[in-house]
């Protein structure tokens, strides 16, 4: 199973595809996973494990991403990690540019600066591979968060 712990609570890595794989995920003490893939589902694969997912599905196209996207996400994640036995999983297809960019706004989130956090991420898992676009569209949702959160943006990262 292709899985990079990048705190205690948090990993992040490639498709589950399998049974046995989301069964390992079990034995691993996940309880949750965002799945960002849109090439599959992993819901069905989950039930038999008692995992609960998010399938929050989108391409890897380079393009900006909507700020829903990473709400739903982050809403998901920071309810999950709410319970401190949680544990989170973030993946796309190969680990490599949807979910570090999700586990990017999830960790911001969770007050951390984004370059901190990027460089985080990258220091555990070496393949990631932030794109600029999609590091514009991780901003973009921390400010307008911000906002309706009634703070002023903070771009000093």
């Amino acid at each position: 199973m292709d899985i990079t712990w990048v705190t205690d609570r948090i990993a992040l890595g490639g498709g589950i595809w399998h049974a046995r794989n989301m069964e390992e995920l079990a034995q691993a003490g996940v309880t949750h996973v965002l799945n960002m893939q849109i090439e599959f589902d992993d819901r069905p694969l989950a039930e038999a494990c008692g995992i609960e997912v998010l399938w929050n599905p989108t391409d890897d196209n380079f393009l900006p991403k909507p700020p829903e996207l990473f709400k739903r996400g982050v809403d998901f994640a920071l309810e999950a990690l709410g319970d401190e036995r949680s544990r989170l999983y973030v993946h796309c297809a190969a680990g490599v540019h949807r979910a570090p960019m999700m586990t990017l706004a999830v960790l911001c989130a969770m007050d951390w600066k984004i370059d901190p956090a990027m460089h985080l991420i990258e220091s555990k898992r070496p393949v990631v591979d932030f794109a600029d676009v999609y590091v514009e569209s991780v901003r973009h949702f921390l400010e307008m968060r911000l906002e309706e959160a009634g703070q002023s943006s903070d771009r000093d990262d």
